[in-house]
């Protein structure tokens, strides 16, 4: 920035003859590297125009920088973006200091990002996290800290009852080895599909919802009860691996640094649904027709279910559960969770929970 500044004071001195130390500030994003208001500054000082003084200084500044700059242009009444050239960006981001920051030094952080659910396909939502995500592990790395990446996924829930009781539809009954006829490399497609007719069984069939209310049930007791064996578990197992074979392939291909552990909330759910009962003697949280909730309005936040009334975790307990899990295993320091703005009221209330 020094030099666009001193580059810019001496082309002002030769147009106008006057000498100012104009001001030249990083700008917006959407505008350009630099920018300057230096044409507003010099109009009332020469009568003139800011716009006109504008166009002299962006013409003069072209020439005086040359290939340093791949643009300059002239904005409302007279602001003066700049824009660096690829060569120029390139050479201040290999002379960036070298020393290494030690903001993290000797401490303990987990960093938890991407967050897919097993049955179904990433979506826009998890290559941006996991692509921010693995950048800001790799920051606090460099920084000193010692970085546990982790991944936290729904193996359980409603979507995973609405996809298995379409999985065993299309399979025309609890019959895993016809799941060899699916190719292998549109195992994730197909899951995708199966969840799409389930979603929409739901959602317009009350015999069907029904049906995968129970469904939903099962899976749950399928992990209570350690089955791997029922052609029903089968079928589960399978599809799950299909799904973590497919999110690891994606990870490959982004080139993103692997994960330490997944969590699945099969893993969790037990530990929230402990957490929340304990916590329930203790008036954290509440009884409301049949379920277990959490008052946010005493602070500002508003009311969520954490145990429902058929006394299944919702996806609030199991972070709780999450919470407490990578507690026990990491004793950290601090934990971070990348994640959406759209579920930022969630991450409140389940916090202050």
């Amino acid at each position: 920035m020094k030099e666009i500044t001193e580059a810019l004071r001496r082309v002002i001195r030769k147009a106008f003859a006057v000498d100012v130390l104009a001001e030249v500030t990083p700008a917006d994003e959407q505008f350009g590297d630099y920018a300057t208001n230096a044409a507003l500054q010099l109009a009332s000082r020469l009568s003139r125009p800011p716009r006109e003084i504008a166009e002299i200084i962006a013409r003069d500044l072209r020439a005086k920088l040359g290939d340093q700059v791949c643009d300059i242009t002239i904005a409302g009444p007279g602001f003066i973006n700049i824009v660096l050239s690829d060569t120029v960006l390139a050479a201040k981001a290999e002379a960036a200091p070298t020393a290494k920051p030690t903001d993290y030094k000797g401490q303990v952080l987990v960093a938890e990002y991407s967050d897919p659910n097993p049955f179904k396909v990433l979506h826009a939502g998890h290559l941006y996290t996991t692509l921010v995500g693995d950048v800001i592990a790799r920051l606090m790395e460099v920084a000193g800290g010692v970085v546990h990446r982790t991944n936290f996924g729904g193996d359980v829930g409603l979507h995973v009852g609405r996809n298995m009781w379409a999985i065993v539809r299309f399979l025309g009954g609890e019959h895993p080895d016809k799941l060899n006829e699916v190719p292998a490399g549109s195992r994730a497609e197909w899951l995708s599909e199966r969840y799409v007719e389930g979603n929409q069984a739901y959602e317009s069939d009350e015999a069907a919802k029904t049906e995968i209310v129970e469904t939903n049930k099962r899976v749950y007791q399928l992990h209570t009860d350690n089955d791997h064996t029922s052609p029903f578990a089968q079928i589960y197992w399978t599809c799950r691996q299909w799904s973590y074979d497919y999110f690891e392939k994606l990870y490959a291909e982004l080139q993103v640094t692997p994960f330490e552990k997944y969590y699945p909330e099969s893993a969790t759910a037990g530990l929230g649904l402990q957490t929340v009962r304990e916590q329930l003697e203790k008036r954290v949280y509440e009884e409301s027709d049949g379920a277990i909730v959490f008052n946010g309005e005493k602070y500002g936040l508003h009311t969520r279910v954490f145990i429902n009334s058929q006394g299944l975790p919702t996806y609030e307990a199991k972070d709780v559960g999450l919470i407490m899990k990578k507690w026990q295993d990491y004793d950290f320091d601090k934990s971070v969770i990348i994640t959406g703005n759209d579920i930022i009221e969630y991450m409140k209330v389940v916090l202050k929970s």
